[in-house]
């Protein structure tokens, strides 16, 4: 079942993936043709559409909706239960006759992960009449790259003609269009996926930060570049490059930091905040996401992320 949309369109609408996460925890990395002995294995909903859109309503508090695909299957279920006991709007994701996409995730002891994606139904997501409309009333829409270039392109296209701005999550890494890109206003990247897509677009591989945003700035007005433990940098318009720093935190599980970030941030800019403003509260929210179990269980609501904010440490869960 899905809530009825907001008079006013929803703040977020995301355009991704829904998975399952088969996650396990591991000793140490495999060599190749070695076996380990697993020391736990769980499920957990996730994928980087749902869990985007679960912390933009949950950890982010704004009216969010989301674009996916997923199986008739158990999977398909969890999923949804997942992302509407999250309050987020269901309405333009389509069951489609293949099974939930699906990732395996390997977790060391220190909370490092390896992430091996079975697209399944992702490979399926299409943007349809019910995304279009969406869209159309939203202040801003965050798309990732685990479902086809091409859907992320219209959702581009639809949300420039909105007048609304898009937010690319260009993860995991692979070739975009200029065409695409023209129509991103923030880019979020990864410093190694920045580095492919500056030596896409100019044949060069900056080693400096400096330069590979001037680089990016040139595809795009804004960028925000991850750098894990080092923090975060942003590149905007008129503006000198701000450095993000995150949180003190002992991380427990990598998985889904990364998504909560870009969903809080989709949030934060959704609500008004400066690109900024809006990159320190995603980094909060992300560092208090690192130091918990889980993709989508680890996202935190907006009063833990007001309050990390706020005292500038990662809260206890009570």
């Amino acid at each position: 079942m899905a809530k009825e949309a907001p008079s006013e369109g929803f703040r977020v609408v995301v355009v991704g993936s829904a998975n399952v996460d088969l996650e396990v925890g591991v000793p140490h990395w495999p060599d190749p043709g070695e076996s380990v002995i697993a020391v736990a294995s769980e499920r957990f909903p996730g994928g980087k559409g749902a869990n985007q859109a679960v912390a933009a309503a949950k950890a982010g508090g704004v009216s969010t909706a989301l674009v996916s695909a997923w199986g008739a299957d158990a999977d398909g279920a969890l999923l949804q239960e997942f992302l509407l006991s999250a309050g987020v709007d269901t309405r333009a994701v389509r069951t489609v006759d293949c099974p939930t996409g699906l990732a395996i995730v390997m977790v060391d002891p220190e909370g490092a992960n390896v992430v091996t994606v079975v697209k399944g139904a992702n490979d399926r997501v299409e943007l349809g009449e019910p995304g279009c409309q969406l869209v159309s009333g939203a202040r801003v829409v965050l798309a990732n790259l685990e479902i086809p270039v091409a859907t992320v392109a219209r959702a581009a296209q639809a949300a420039r003609e909105a007048r609304a701005v898009f937010v690319l999550n260009a993860a995991p890494t692979t070739d975009l269009p200029r065409e695409l890109l023209d129509n991103v206003d923030v880019l979020i990247v990864s410093e190694h996926g920045a580095r492919e897509l500056a030596k896409q677009h100019f044949g060069m591989y900056p080693s400096d930060d400096g330069p590979l945003l001037s680089a990016l700035r040139r595809l795009v007005p804004s960028v925000v570049m991850t750098r894990g433990g080092e923090g975060v940098l942003v590149a905007s318009a008129d503006q000198e490059i701000e450095l993000v720093r995150a949180l003190p935190v002992e991380p427990v599980d990598h998985t889904g930091a990364g998504d909560t970030f870009n969903g809080v941030l989709a949030a934060r800019l959704a609500e008004g905040a400066a690109l900024g403003e809006a990159t320190r509260a995603a980094t909060a929210a992300a560092s208090i996401s690192l130091s918990r179990a889980g993709a989508g269980p680890s996202i935190p609501d907006a009063r833990e992320v007001a309050r990390a904010l706020a005292t500038g440490r990662v809260p206890q869960l009570d």
